[in-house]
């Protein structure tokens, strides 16, 4: 039986604007930014390994200037739930545990104090658990603070690499599909399908 359903966050339930977010902050293409940048620096931010100042710091390392004001202007500003996803949360209140399992550094804070707040009942991320999807110790990690077992959570995410991973450890695992409320539709469907006592046609519903 499912007693949770653990979501990815950024991309799958709320618009994530970081490229843009980055752009405009730097004044530089995101392709121009990945040229530059240690690719290993961003996942080290966001397993919680350093500090947001000395993420930005490494970028000025580089002789990128950056504006963090006008970053976290945009990142909140473009942050918004994609259709369907707020009210199919709502949905499945007092149902199933509702989690959030993101790749997200610190920022993670003030969505669970903003968007998210009421529409899930326990958000882990990377920045708290110290691993990063699709790393099978994210997984490990996220069911052990649970406290339940992999055959009793059901995983949703928009990164293939991130869905193989979670059946690997065990997890009955969906990817979004589809654009705009198509994506929430398909995974109303597959919780139904699991046996999460939710009804299965319910489009109008949901937007």
């Amino acid at each position: 039986m499912i007693r949770a359903v653990a979501f990815d966050v950024m991309d799958t339930l709320l618009s994530d604007p970081f490229r843009a977010a980055l752009e405009a902050a730097t004044g530089l293409s995101l392709q121009q930014l990945m040229t530059r940048r240690d690719p290993e620096v961003y996942p080290a931010f966001e397993r919680g390994e350093i500090s947001e100042s000395l993420y930005w710091e490494h970028h000025a390392e580089l002789g990128v200037e950056v504006d963090p004001a006008a970053f976290h202007a945009v990142r909140r500003a473009g942050t918004r739930w994609l259709p369907g996803m707020e009210h199919l949360l709502a949905e499945l209140d007092g149902v199933v545990l509702r989690v959030g399992a993101s790749n997200y550094p610190v920022w993670i804070e003030e969505l669970i104090e903003g968007p998210l707040a009421g529409r899930l009942d326990r958000v882990l991320a990377s920045c708290h658990l110290g691993a990063r999807k699709p790393d099978h110790a994210f997984y490990d990690r996220l069911l052990a603070r649970l406290g339940l077992p992999a055959a009793s959570v059901a995983f949703v995410d928009d990164r293939e690499v991130n869905v193989v991973a979670a059946r690997e450890v065990g997890m009955a695992s969906h990817l979004v599909a589809g654009e705009g409320l198509s994506a929430a539709v398909g995974v109303r469907r597959y919780l139904a399908d699991l046996g999460v006592p939710i009804a299965r046609e319910a489009a109008a519903d949901l937007s």
